[in-house]
């Protein structure tokens, strides 16, 4: 596991949307983009999305679009890219057939390649690992009501997220577990739970993301957590997880609850912060804080 150095802090602005402030914009349109290898379809239809964020990526749904997509994102000097799609009844996203497709793009193009997975077994975390890919981002829902209620997984437990975790680490895959902060319509839920699963395994990143209130969706009204509750998960992590990147995520709201989340992440010892509010990259100077900057996916932590 990577240990970061605590005097440095990453800020991150990958090109899934155009970005700048007066301290940090991003400049190249592709340099680590997002796919979806089923384009905007999901069957689970989870009430704070409802595909919208899919509708964000660039569609493969097949093996052969995939790695046309990685030539054309090669051609335009791309370094990577984030593979992610919907998942089924189950919570599955479907990899599998597009594993051979995936080594393929490691082996000729030399691209670093993130997969965004949904529950996974021993047979899916072995596939990703000959696959050779660099990381595996996986949510983690620490409360079964949510994963029931928002996800609409009728079988599927927290059991079964904790062993998917157990899965990557037994193929000795690299992990980046996501928190979404507020899943659960706007309330601190599982949180707490979620974090305590992911500090029995050996992270090379955790990622933060809050719920954001999103048009067209059971959560469109939906009141966010508070910057406090997020700040005191925030302090949690960093006790549980002293010497593991921790890193505030895209995802976050806008204005001014934006701007106290990172302030509050900042305040935490986290170590990288994707699209920062303006001010924040000073702040953290003043805190005595080095800055480096990537317009890769935050995921790929301190590397």
């Amino acid at each position: 596991m990577f240990i970061p150095n605590h005097n440095d802090i990453y800020f991150y602005a990958p090109f899934i949307k155009s970005y700048e402030t007066s301290e940090f914009k991003n400049t190249c349109s592709c340099d680590f983009m997002p796919v979806s290898i089923t384009g905007s379809n999901c069957e689970l239809n989870c009430d704070h999305c409802r595909t919208r964020i899919l509708q964000s990526m660039r569609p493969a749904r097949t093996p052969e679009m995939l790695f046309e997509l990685a030539e054309e994102y090669k051609r335009r000097s791309a370094s990577g890219m984030l593979i992610s799609g919907g998942s089924d009844k189950n919570g599955v996203v479907p990899l599998r057939g597009f594993l051979p497709a995936i080594k393929e793009i490691k082996e000729r193009l030399g691209l670093k390649v993130f997969v965004h997975s949904g529950l996974v077994n021993d047979e899916i975390a072995k596939g990703l690992k000959e696959a050779d890919v660099d990381s595996v981002l996986i949510d983690i829902i620490g409360s079964d009501e949510t994963i029931r209620e928002v996800y609409h997984l009728k079988d599927v437990s927290i059991d079964d997220y904790e062993e998917s975790l157990r899965s990557l680490q037994k193929y000795g895959l690299s992990i980046s577990p996501h928190i979404v902060i507020g899943l659960h319509y706007g309330k601190i839920k599982g949180e707490f739970n979620a974090l305590r699963i992911i500090a029995k395994y050996k992270p090379s990143s955790v990622v933060f993301v809050v719920i954001t209130s999103l048009p067209d969706t059971p959560m469109e009204n939906v009141s966010l957590p508070t910057t406090e509750e997020a700040g005191n998960i925030f302090l949690k992590a960093r006790r549980l997880l002293p010497e593991t990147p921790i890193i505030l995520g895209c995802e976050r709201g806008f204005g001014r609850y934006k701007a106290e989340l990172d302030i509050a992440a900042l305040k935490a010892g986290f170590n990288g912060i994707a699209y920062p509010s303006e001010g924040i990259i000073e702040m953290a100077k003043g805190f005595g804080l080095k800055p480096h900057f990537s317009s890769a996916c935050c995921a790929m932590g301190l590397r």
